[in-house]
């Protein structure tokens, strides 16, 4: 019980950053373990079969479907255009014609003399996965994916909407405390992941959103204005799948937090660099962070994030608080009393006291904190 605490999120200058890149089914691994990739490079290709869409020639032809191999033009397997005739009958001496034509180019995968159907494939949809971040390829497995590793920062948020993208990083908040307005989003920032400070409004959003910004990491939102902008309310299932055109990644919480200054600092230091962003986010099982990964030239410091220890809870330990009423709150670890608490749920669990930012002393359960790593 002395480890019942939700590890942290990572906040890093230099570490070892490994991500696996996995097809969603089976398809053809296109490089080495050992080659250098970009984050446009493709690393795995799969194909999505097309769609079946099922042409009702006998019907369309006033025929039997017994009728229909007759009145056939085409046979299974071939390839067939849009417009292209698959069967025609002709009455009336020849002089009148009934034709049944392809609604969509593909390949005749049946033909039913029960229905008089003809069922015409569509193309094969590509699926082209990515490298995602600058680095090499650390390990593959045939016909699923990549494991592609680089050297860099790494900043985890807590909250995020969006998918992966790629831009570069520019500070637009004077200091972790300041609101990114309106009025900071301008046309130079288009294609840029911006850095906020405690709050980014609504209206800053949906500029951000039409002048082109790629990114943007800031330290809160209020809730009111992100559904307002996605134009629908967040439930628990994983983000990261919807349909804008820039990433968001809360690194506090809810409401105007200024952005953790350690955190702030780093990101400031790391403008003008290229960065992945993504703002995936799961708080379930299997947790997913957001994220923002700087690759940078290898460093003798550099500790591995991924798969080393996550972390002890210590005296002067910087955690998160992660359950209302202090959700989003910095603090430090203050006292870890060793006996079972009740809490209000009359649960008994290990508790823990929290000094916050102000100075005050709060008692929460351990499991309600997530401890944040500054490797």
């Amino acid at each position: 019980m002395g480890t019942a605490y939700t590890p942290g999120l990572k906040v890093s200058a230099h570490t070892l950053i490994l991500r696996t890149r996995r097809l969603p089914l089976k398809g053809e691994v296109l490089v080495q373990v050992g080659q250098v990739v970009t984050p446009d490079t493709i690393v795995a290709r799969a194909s999505l079969p097309g769609l079946m869409q099922s042409v009702k020639v006998a019907a369309q032809l006033g025929i039997g479907a017994d009728e229909l191999p007759g009145a056939l033009l085409v046979k299974e397997g071939d390839t067939v255009e849009k417009g292209q005739i698959l069967a025609a009958t002709k009455a009336f001496f020849g002089m009148f014609k009934s034709e049944a034509k392809s609604p969509t180019s593909g390949v005749i995968e049946t033909i039913s003399a029960v229905s008089g159907n003809v069922g015409v494939r569509q193309a094969p949809l590509p699926i082209d996965l990515t490298a995602y971040l600058s680095g090499t390829i650390a390990e593959t497995t045939p016909g699923e994916g990549v494991i592609v590793q680089t050297e860099g920062a790494l900043i985890q948020g807590i909250f995020g909407i969006g998918g992966e993208r790629v831009g570069e990083i520019q500070v637009v908040s004077k200091s972790p405390n300041s609101d990114l307005t309106e009025a900071e989003i301008t046309p130079a920032l288009a294609g840029k992941i911006i850095i906020g400070g405690a709050n980014i409004s609504g209206a800053a959003l949906r500029k951000a959103s039409d002048v082109g910004v790629t990114g943007i990491v800031v330290g809160g939102i209020i809730d009111k204005d992100l559904i307002a902008f996605l134009g629908y309310d967040i439930g628990v299932a994983i983000t990261g799948h919807e349909n804008i055109t820039l990433t968001l990644v809360i690194t506090e919480g809810f409401g105007t937090i200024a952005m953790a200054r350690r955190t702030f600092e780093l990101l400031k230091s790391l403008e003008g660099k290229s960065a992945s962003i993504n703002g995936a986010t799961q708080i379930r099982a299997g947790v997913i962070r957001p994220e923002v990964i700087v690759p940078l030239p290898p460093s003798v410091q550099t500790t591995n994030a991924e798969t080393g220890d996550e972390g002890s809870l210590i005296i002067g330990t910087s955690i998160r608080l992660i359950r209302e009423p202090y959700f989003g709150k910095l603090a430090t670890v203050a006292a870890l009393p060793p006996q079972l608490t009740v809490v209000g749920s009359g649960a008994s669990v290990r508790v823990l006291e929290a000094a916050l930012d102000d100075g005050t002393v709060v008692t929460v359960p351990r499991a309600n904190v997530e401890i944040i790593e500054t490797i």
